[in-house]
C-alpha cells in the first residue's frame, strides 16, 4: 500500500495539508476545471513545451500541469536538505578526487575500472582543478519516498539538471490562479532562483576576472528538447543566450559576438554534452561547441558550469557505491539512503536480475527520461523477453532496482481528486557555500498504478510548497 502524502488511513489531512485541504472542500468542481483549463492556456501561451524523440505525432508537446500542490513541512524539508547538502558536498570531493588523487580507489572502495573504463570519464581534466575547486555548480537530486520520514535518492543529476524552469513557471502560475492559497499558507519562496543561480554562477568567475564577470547560457539551439529552458533562464537571468557559432577563442578568451565586437566571456552556463563542447578535443563533427574552448578553460580563463567530466556522477553504476563514497568524503553515514541497486555487470547480480526481472526495474547505466529501461511489473511476458537478451549480451550497461512503492499526492481530475505516485527533483546551488532551492520539481505519473513520472513518457508537474514554521 502506497504512503499517501495528504491522507490518513482514516481518511483525516496529514498537518502540512490541513489547511488546503480544508479551502478545498469549500471549492465547486466546476471552478476548479475551468482553472485547469486557464493553467493549460498559460502554458500554452508562454509556450513551454518539450520535445519527445521517437514519436512521430508531434515533436513538441505541452507539458501536463496539476492545480493541486504537493505539500512538505518544513520539518519534512530540513530532514531532506541536510541530507542532500551532504550528498552534493560528497559528490564534489568524489569528482575532485577522482581527477587527481584518487584516494577512493587507492583505499578499494570503488574499482579502478568503473572509473578508467567509463564513457563519462575525461582524462582531460586530470590534474586540472576548476575556478573555486566547484565541479559540480547545479545539482538536481532526484527523491522518492515510501513512508512518514522515509526518503530514498533516486539519481543524482550532475551533469546538465533540467526542469527549473517548470519549477518557476508551476509557482507563477499557481500564484496567478490561486492568490488566496498564498495568504493562507507560509510558503517558502522559490521565484528569486534566476538571481541566486547567477549570483552563485558570478561568485565562481575565473580569479583574473575584473569588474562583474559577464555570463552566458550555452544552449546547442532551438532544436534541443530543453530549448525552451535555455531561453527561459537566460532572460531571466539577464545574460547573454549563445550558439557555438556566436562564440570563438580570441586571444586566449572564449568571446561573443556583439554589435560592439567580440566581448569575453567569464563564466558559461554550458546546456551542451562533454562530446560536443569542444571539437578540437572531443568530437571533431560538432557544430555546436567551440573550438579551443579547453585550452582556455585549462588556462583558467573561463568557468565552465557544470564542469567537463562531472557525468561520471550521474553514472548509475557510480550511484550505486554512493553510500561508500558518501562516508569516505564525509566521515559519516548517508544521512539519505540509496535505492538499493544490482549492478548487472556483477555475475551473482546480473544472475538473481535475469531470474526476477518481472519483480524489477532495469535501467541503463547513462540513460535518462524513462528511456531504454524496463519496468518488470508492467511489462509484458514478451518485453521482459526481449529485454533479458539485451541485459545479457550488455550486463554492465544495466543496474536493476526493486519496484518501491511510491508515495501518492492527489491530483484533480473531473470526478474530484486521485492519488498518483510521484517522485521529486529539488535543485541545488553550489558555490563556497550549498544553497537548496526550498521545494524543487515534483513529477507525477498522471496514468492510475503508473510509477513513470517522465514528462517524456506521459507525466505530468505541479507546484512543490515548502511551508516556514
Amino acid at each position: 500500500m502506497a504512503f499517501d502524502e495528504m491522507l490518513t488511513a482514516e481518511n483525516h489531512p496529514r498537518p502540512p495539508y490541513k489547511t488546503y485541504h480544508d479551502w478545498y472542500a469549500n471549492q465547486d468542481a466546476a471552478h476548479l476545471i475551468r482553472k485547469t483549463q486557464d493553467a493549460e492556456n498559460i502554458f500554452r501561451r508562454t509556450g513551454i513545451t518539450f520535445a519527445v524523440y521517437g514519436h512521430a505525432d508531434s515533436s513538441e508537446k505541452l507539458i501536463p500541469f496539476d492545480i493541486i500542490p504537493r505539500i512538505i513541512s518544513a520539518r519534512e524539508w530540513r530532514k531532506l536538505a541536510q541530507g542532500i547538502e551532504q550528498r552534493v558536498l560528497a559528490l564534489n570531493a568524489f569528482l575532485d578526487d577522482i581527477y587527481h588523487k584518487q584516494e577512493i580507489i587507492k583505499a578499494g572502495r570503488i574499482p579502478r575500472e568503473l572509473i578508467e573504463k567509463n564513457v563519462a570519464f575525461l582524462p582531460e581534466m586530470i590534474g586540472f582543478k576548476p575556478p573555486g575547486g566547484v565541479y559540480t555548480h547545479i545539482v538536481g537530486t532526484d527523491i522518492v519516498r515510501t513512508g512518514e520520514d522515509q526518503f530514498y535518492v533516486l539519481e543524482d543529476n550532475a551533469r546538465t539538471p533540467s526542469g527549473v524552469s517548470y519549477m518557476l513557471e508551476n509557482r507563477e502560475t499557481m500564484m496567478q490562479m490561486f492568490p488566496e492559497l498564498f495568504t493562507l499558507n507560509k510558503v517558502q519562496r522559490v521565484e528569486d532562483y534566476p538571481r541566486q543561480l547567477r549570483q552563485s554562477l558570478s561568485s565562481l568567475a575565473p580569479p583574473g576576472c575584473k569588474g562583474r564577470p559577464r555570463v552566458a547560457v550555452l544552449t546547442p539551439g532551438i532544436y534541443n528538447s530543453a530549448y525552451y529552458e535555455h531561453s527561459f533562464l537566460a532572460d531571466q537571468m539577464g545574460v547573454e543566450l549563445v550558439e557555438g557559432s556566436d562564440l570563438r577563442v580570441i586571444d586566449g578568451r572564449v568571446k561573443m559576438r556583439t554589435t560592439r565586437g567580440y566581448e569575453a566571456i567569464d563564466v558559461l552556463y554550458r546546456r551542451v554534452d562533454d562530446d560536443f563542447l569542444d571539437p578540437l578535443t572531443f568530437r571533431p563533427d560538432s557544430a555546436l561547441g567551440i573550438p579551443g574552448i579547453m585550452d582556455v578553460y585549462r588556462a583558467g580563463n573561463i568557468t565552465i558550469a557544470n564542469a567537463p567530466g562531472t557525468g561520471i556522477a550521474d553514472d548509475k553504476a557510480i550511484y550505486s557505491y554512493m553510500p561508500e563514497i558518501v562516508e569516505f568524503y564525509t566521515g559519516r553515514k548517508a544521512l539519505l539512503e540509496n535505492v538499493p541497486t544490482w549492478r548487472c555487470s556483477e555475475p551473482d547480480s546480473l544472475k538473481y536480475v535475469l531470474e526476477h526481472l518481472e519483480e524489477l526495474v532495469v535501467k541503463e547505466v547513462h540513460g535518462s527520461g524513462g528511456y531504454g529501461m524496463l519496468v518488470g511489473p508492467t511489462a509484458t511476458k514478451k518485453e521482459c523477453e526481449e529485454f533479458a537478451k539485451k541485459l545479457a549480451a550488455r550486463p554492465g550497461n544495466y543496474i536493476a532496482q526493486p519496484t518501491l512503492a511510491l508515495s501518492t499526492v492527489p491530483i484533480f481530475v473531473n470526478k474530484g481528486i486521485a492519488p498518483r505516485h510521484v517522485d521529486l527533483r529539488p535543485y541545488v546551488l553550489v558555490s563556497d557555500k550549498v544553497k537548496i532551492i526550498p521545494g524543487g520539481l515534483t513529477r507525477v505519473a498522471l496514468k492510475q498504478g503508473s510509477l513513470v513520472v517522465n514528462s517524456s513518457q506521459g507525466g505530468g508537474t505541479k507546484d512543490t510548497w515548502v511551508l516556514e514554521d
